[in-house]
């Protein structure tokens, strides 16, 4: 697959219901459309073991043991706590060799397996740090795929709210704080962390492009096509700068007052 055919994926996905979108191969046109020059094989065979290992262990263990085991146990997928701000860790390409990434990396592959079974997953957009979000028959139960798929208590829940700056009265509603998220938000937030980790290092060709796949997974977003336009000015491109911050206000006319400023100063630096 080429950068470009990447494309074509991710604007197809971008297309699609939240229902129907694919979230695994989004994610792994997401890592070609960064670094293409890598087989995919590695990756399509991690993603159908996950899926099996989960299957073969419903059976006989209840679903939030049988994935936490799939995923972390027999697959040894767990969070890289020593070199956290690795790019590969947002990489599913790389999550397939290495074994160890980001929270909501980790996260597609636990829902990639429990859609394969059908097992009630979903992503909860926790603030700091992803979760997942199992439904049982005691009731929902949060899922850190960080460390290696174990239950977050509620009080637990609470408590990394509160560090993460949530209010009292926020932090004490767990509704909020497992609030299901659409696949789709998922690779979002994933492509997010990309762009914030490549902007603070000043490497504007990579957070133009996280920028630019968020635009396709969510076409009807202005926000994505302004981190473009940032990106695009800090590299000098000011004319592509333009472009996009021209998209951006014409996808939503509330952006129209920042994107307005934004292409004065920009095009005053192109005369």
């Amino acid at each position: 697959m080429t950068r470009d055919e990447a494309e074509q994926v991710l604007a197809q996905a971008g297309q699609t219901t939240d229902e129907a979108f694919p979230l695994f191969e989004a994610a792994l046109a997401c890592a070609v459309h960064e670094d293409p020059e890598r087989p995919l094989e590695p990756a399509r065979e991690m993603a159908a073991a996950a899926v099996a290992r989960l299957a073969g262990r419903l059976d006989r263990e209840s679903p939030e043991e049988a994935i936490a085991e799939a995923l972390a146990g027999d697959l040894r997928l767990n969070g890289d706590f020593l070199t956290y701000e690795d790019p590969d860790n947002a990489d599913i390409i790389a999550l397939a060799d290495r074994r160890k990434g980001l929270p909501v990396l980790l996260g597609v592959m636990y829902l990639h397996a429990a859609r394969g079974c059908q097992l009630p997953v979903n992503g909860v957009d926790f603030p700091g740090h992803f979760l997942l979000r199992i439904e049982t028959g005691e009731g929902p139960m949060a899922l850190d795929p960080f460390s290696e798929g174990r239950i977050v208590l509620p009080s637990e829940l609470q408590r990394r709210a509160l560090r993460a700056g949530l209010t009292p009265d926020y932090a004490d509603r767990l509704d909020a704080l497992m609030a299901p998220v659409s696949d789709r938000q998922v690779l979002i937030r994933l492509q997010n962390n990309i762009f914030a980790r490549a902007q603070q290092r000043a490497d504007w060709v990579r957070a133009e492009r996280s920028a630019l796949r968020r635009a396709l997974l969510d076409p009807h977003d202005h926000r994505p096509w302004l981190d473009v336009a940032a990106a695009r000015e800090g590299q000098g491109a000011l004319a592509g700068a333009l472009q996009a911050l021209t998209r951006a206000q014409i996808l939503d006319g509330g952006a129209a007052t920042a994107a307005r400023a934004a292409r004065e100063r920009v095009r005053l630096r192109l005369n």
